[in-house]
C-alpha cells in the first residue's frame, strides 16, 4: 500500500507535490501556530490577571490595615493616658461626685472631643470600680459579662484581640448588627486596684463601602477561616451574621494573601471572574491537544511520503552529477516515472549516452592542440636563444680584440677562459632554468671580460643572500641586463662608473636589481624601455628585430613565472640606472 502511493506520488507534476507540501506543510502548522499563539496569550493574561490580584488584594489589605492601625493608635494613646487611668480608678463618694468630674474628664480629655465623632468609630471602656456610673463611654463589667463578644475574648487569653462580631445579643430591642472590634486590657500601670477592658466599635459598613466602592476588577473576600467578614461581592447586609465560604467560591480562587494580626490570621481572597477566559480555557483544553496530535502526527507522515518522491531521486541524481569529472559518464539505473524529476533523470542518460561518444574525439583533440601548443613555446624559446646567443659572442669577442690589439699581453688566455666558460652554456640550451648560483658565476665572468675592456673605468659590487643561490630562473637573464649596464651605461660616459648587482628576499618575493652609475637615460627613453619590459612578447621582439636582449630576458622571464613577475626601472642623466625585478617565491623552483 505504502508502495503504490509513493508510485503515484512519483507520477505527479512537482506543482501537485509542492500543493500538498502546501497544505500539510504550512496551512496545518498555521492552525498549530494559532494554538501556540492562544496559549501564549493566556499566560500572558494570566500573567496580567496575577499581577492585577496582587495589586487588589494589596490595597485590601492597605485599607484594612488603615482601620486596624487606626484602632491601634487610640488604644494606645488611651492605654499610656494617666490622667484617664486615675479617672476610673479614682473612687467617687457619691454619685453627684461622679457626675461633676465625669463633665470634667469629658470637656478635657484629649479622645472625647478630637477621635469620637470623625465617623462611626465608638470607644467603651469597661472597669469593676464601684463608684463609676454606667453610662456615656464608661460602664461597668457586670453589664457586659454575659455578652458574646467579652465570652470571645476570654476565652483568647490575649492582652489586645482584633474581633469580628456579629451583635444580635440584644435583639429585638436593638437591631442584629456586624461589628469589627478592637479590645485591649487596660493594665499599663500596675499598681491600679481595678480591672479596665477597653473597647473600640471601628465602622464597619464605612470599610465594606471602602472596598466595594473601589471598583475592583476581581471578586475580592476577606474571611476569617470560611467566614466571609467583607466582600465587593453581595453578601455585605450589615443586619445578617456573617456567611460561609462555598464549594463553588472556593474554586474560582486564584490568588491568597495572609496578614496576621494579634495571632489572629485572616486570608484575603481574590477570584476569577465567572467568565475568566481561563475556565474557556480550561474546557477546551482536550480539543486542544487534539489538534496539536493531529497537526504534529500527520504532517510528518505527509512530509515522509513526499521526501521518498523528491529528496530520494534529487539525491540520486546529486550523487550522479558529482562524478561527471570522469572520463565516462554514469547513467541512472532504476525505475525512471514520469513526472520532472524522472524526465530530468532520463534526458540525463541520452545526455550521457552522446558525452560519452563525443568525450574521445574531443579528448584526443584536446592533446593534439596541447602538442602543438608545446611546440609552438618551445619554438619561440629556441628563437629567443638564438637572438641572444650571437649578441653576447660578438661582444665577447669585440673585448679580447681590442685588449690584444691595445696592450698585447698574457692574461688574454684568462678572458678566453672565461669566454669559453660563456660559450658553453650559449651551446647548451638543453634545459633553460639554471640555479641562481650558477647564474651569478655567469655575470661575474661577463663582468671580468667587462673589466678588461674598460680598465679603471669601470667597477662591480655582487651581494648574493645565501638562501637565494638555489632558486632556479631562465639562464643569461641576469647577464642580460648586466650587459645593459655595460653598454648603455659605462660605455657611454667617459668618467669611472659602478655596476651593482644585488639579489635578496623581500615581502615573499625574490627580488633582483642591477645598478649603474653610467650616462643614464631622459625620462622618455626610461619609459620606452620600461614598457617594453612590461609588456614583452613574441609579436614586439619579431617586429623589433635589434635591440631586443633586455625584452628577450623580460619575456622568458614572464613565461617562467606565469606573467607574475613584476618590473620596474628609475634612470636619471648622468647619474645612473636601477633595475628591479620582483617575483613571488610561489613561483619559483629552489633545488639544493
Amino acid at each position: 500500500m505504502i508502495q503504490r502511493l509513493i508510485d503515484f506520488l512519483n507520477s505527479i507534476s512537482i506543482r501537485r507535490k509542492l500543493q500538498g507540501i502546501y497544505i500539510f506543510c504550512v496551512i496545518l502548522p498555521i492552525i498549530l501556530t494559532d494554538g501556540i499563539i492562544i496559549f501564549g496569550l493566556a499566560s500572558v493574561m494570566k500573567s496580567e490577571q496575577r499581577h492585577e490580584m496582587i495589586n487588589v488584594a494589596n490595597a485590601v489589605e492597605s485599607r484594612l490595615s488603615e482601620q486596624i492601625s487606626r484602632a491601634e493608635y487610640l488604644a494606645g494613646n488611651m492605654y499610656l493616658n494617666r490622667y484617664l487611668d486615675n479617672y476610673l480608678e479614682k473612687e467617687y463618694q457619691s454619685p453627684s461626685e461622679y457626675v461633676r468630674n465625669y463633665s470634667l474628664f469629658k470637656n478635657s480629655t484629649f479622645f472625647l472631643g478630637n477621635t469620637i465623632g470623625v465617623d462611626r468609630t465608638q470607644i467603651f471602656m469597661y472597669t469593676d470600680n464601684p463608684t463609676i456610673i454606667s453610662g456615656g463611654e464608661f460602664r461597668k463589667f457586670d453589664k457586659v459579662l454575659e455578652e458574646p463578644w467579652y465570652q470571645e475574648y476570654m476565652k483568647t487569653g490575649k492582652h489586645a484581640s482584633i474581633m469580628y462580631y456579629y451583635d444580635n445579643y440584644r435583639k429585638p430591642l436593638y437591631q442584629p448588627e456586624r461589628k469589627l472590634l478592637y479590645i485591649m486590657e487596660m493594665d499599663y500601670y500596675t499598681k491600679n486596684s481595678f480591672r479596665k477592658l477597653l473597647k473600640i466599635e471601628l465602622d464597619y459598613s464605612n470599610l465594606v463601602e471602602s472596598i466595594t466602592e473601589m471598583n475592583y476588577a476581581y471578586p475580592v473576600y476577606v474571611c476569617k477561616d470560611d467566614k466571609i467578614l467583607i466582600s465587593n461581592e453581595d453578601g455585605n447586609d450589615l443586619g445578617q451574621d456573617f456567611a460561609s465560604l462555598t464549594e463553588q467560591t472556593k474554586s474560582r480562587i486564584r490568588y491568597t494573601n495572609v496578614i496576621s494580626v494579634y495571632g489572629e490570621d485572616f486570608q484575603i481572597y481574590v477570584l476569577e471572574k465567572s467568565n475568566n477566559f481561563f475556565s474557556v480555557l480550561t474546557r477546551l483544553l482536550p480539543m486542544l491537544l487534539l489538534v496539536i496530535l493531529f497537526n504534529t502526527l500527520l504532517p510528518a507522515f505527509a512530509m515522509r511520503l513526499i521526501e521518498q518522491s523528491l529528496s530520494v531521486r534529487i539525491k540520486t541524481l546529486e550523487e550522479t552529477f558529482n562524478h561527471v569529472d570522469r572520463d565516462h559518464l554514469e547513467q541512472i539505473e532504476g525505475k525512471i516515472y514520469r513526472d520532472e524529476i524522472g524526465s530530468l533523470m532520463k534526458n540525463y542518460n541520452r545526455m550521457a549516452a552522446r558525452m560519452n561518444e563525443l568525450i574521445q574525439t574531443v579528448y584526443k583533440d584536446k592533446l593534439r592542440e596541447q602538442d602543438i601548443e608545446l611546440a609552438r613555446q618551445n619554438a619561440e624559446l629556441l628563437a629567443l636563444h638564438s637572438q641572444i646567443n650571437p649578441h653576447f659572442l660578438f661582444n665577447a669577442l669585440e673585448s679580447i680584440r681590442m685588449h690584444s690589439v691595445i696592450k698585447e699581453e698574457e692574461e688574454t688566455a684568462d678572458m678566453i677562459q672565461k669566454l669559453a666558460l660563456m660559450q658553453r652554456q650559449y651551446v647548451d640550451w638543453g634545459n633553460d632554468r639554471i640555479r641562481m648560483k650558477q647564474e651569478i658565476e655567469f655575470v661575474k665572468a661577463y663582468l671580468v671580460l667587462q673589466k678588461y675592456r674598460f680598465g679603471n673605468r669601470l667597477s662591480y659590487e655582487i651581494e648574493v643572500d645565501d638562501d637565494c643561490c638555489d632558486y632556479l630562473i631562465p639562464k643569461l637573464t641576469i647577464v642580460t641586463f648586466v650587459e645593459n649596464a655595460c653598454i648603455h651605461g659605462i660605455e657611454s660616459k667617459s668618467t669611472p662608473g659602478w655596476i651593482f648587482v644585488r639579489v635578496y628576499k623581500a615581502d615573499g618575493c625574490l627580488c633582483i636589481e642591477v645598478e649603474d652609475t653610467g650616462g643614464g637615460m631622459d625620462e622618455k627613453q626610461a619609459a620606452e624601455l620600461l614598457d617594453s619590459m612590461q609588456n614583452a612578447s613574441m609579436e614586439r621582439i619579431r617586429e623589433k628585430k635589434k635591440g631586443v636582449g633586455v625584452e628577450n630576458a623580460c619575456l622568458r622571464i614572464k613565461m617562467a613565472t606565469d606573467n607574475k613577475a613584476v618590473f620596474s626601472l628609475e634612470s636619471e642623466e648622468t647619474v645612473g640606472t636601477t633595475m628591479q625585478i620582483l617575483i613571488p617565491l610561489e613561483k619559483l623552483q629552489s633545488v639544493r
